[in-house]
């Protein structure tokens, strides 16, 4: 996730999330760990939100610690990890400027988190970094919306959502031709007897899959798969989510080619 844009969603995103599937998605990405014969060491869930995934992978017996560039977003992952009874280490950073201690060798990301960084430049950056942190033969596991879902699903489309807590409307536009999405969240939210309204704004950005390849090429990382969400099977063309398995194929430091 992002910072200041992102600092009106956080109160709010576990409750919009209610259906994420943060436990079958750990699992899910623990069947890929084991698919390519991988035991994380050390890992890290990028733009880890609220921690959700960071923390269930904790409770599998993984070593994870998440990074957000939302301080909002991450008190949230604090208090919860805490109230679970997991010490886990969250830092406030942004993944194209990611600074780690040391190596890891496993990253993770989740639920479309890499689509709201800003445009193809800042993920290659992302990509660039999280590399350079990675152990040779480390893996790397993510997702992201599909230029299909942004064109046809969430183009132009306007969602309500509507909990105890929170009455939230969401506005989508397709912005020019590369599958660029606006978002416009309004949250209607109890203030007494009155309702009190809050604007939040940010994009998401879509790639082909080969241009996502080519990306992590150029960051030392070796695509393995691309998968349909929550499979083994390949994307289709209606797929509106899909997973990158990549393996790190240089040590940090090495000049790619």
């Amino acid at each position: 996730m992002g910072n200041s844009e992102y600092a009106l969603f956080a109160p709010y995103y576990d409750v919009l999330m209610r259906d994420a599937q943060y436990e079958a998605r750990a699992d899910y990405f623990c069947e890929i760990f084991r698919r390519y014969g991988h035991t994380p060491k050390l890992g890290i869930d990028l733009a880890c939100g609220t921690g959700s995934l960071t923390i269930a992978l904790k409770k599998r017996g993984y070593d994870f610690y998440g990074v957000d560039a939302s301080p909002e977003m991450l008190s949230r992952a604090m208090e919860k990890s805490a109230q679970e009874g997991e010490s886990i280490l969250f830092l406030c950073q942004k993944l194209e400027r990611l600074d780690l201690f040391g190596t890891v060798d496993t990253a993770v990301s989740s639920l479309d988190s890499l689509n709201h960084l800003s445009g193809r430049r800042n993920l290659l950056r992302a990509f660039q970094k999280t590399g350079f942190f990675m152990e040779k033969g480390g893996l790397f596991v993510f997702d992201l919306n599909t230029v299909y879902k942004h064109r046809e699903v969430l183009s132009n489309n306007v969602y309500v959502y509507e909990t105890p807590e929170v009455y939230c409307v969401w506005q989508n536009t397709l912005s020019g031709e590369d599958a660029r999405v606006l978002i416009d969240l309004d949250f209607f939210h109890h203030e007494g007897e009155i309702y009190r309204r809050e604007h939040s704004h940010f994009s998401e950005y879509a790639y082909e899959i080969e241009d996502v390849r080519k990306m992590l090429e150029l960051s030392g990382f070796e695509t393995l798969d691309v998968f349909d969400d929550l499979s083994f099977d390949a994307p289709k063309k209606e797929s509106e989510r899909i997973v990158f398995a990549a393996r790190k194929t240089i040590q940090a430091g090495e000049k790619t080619n």
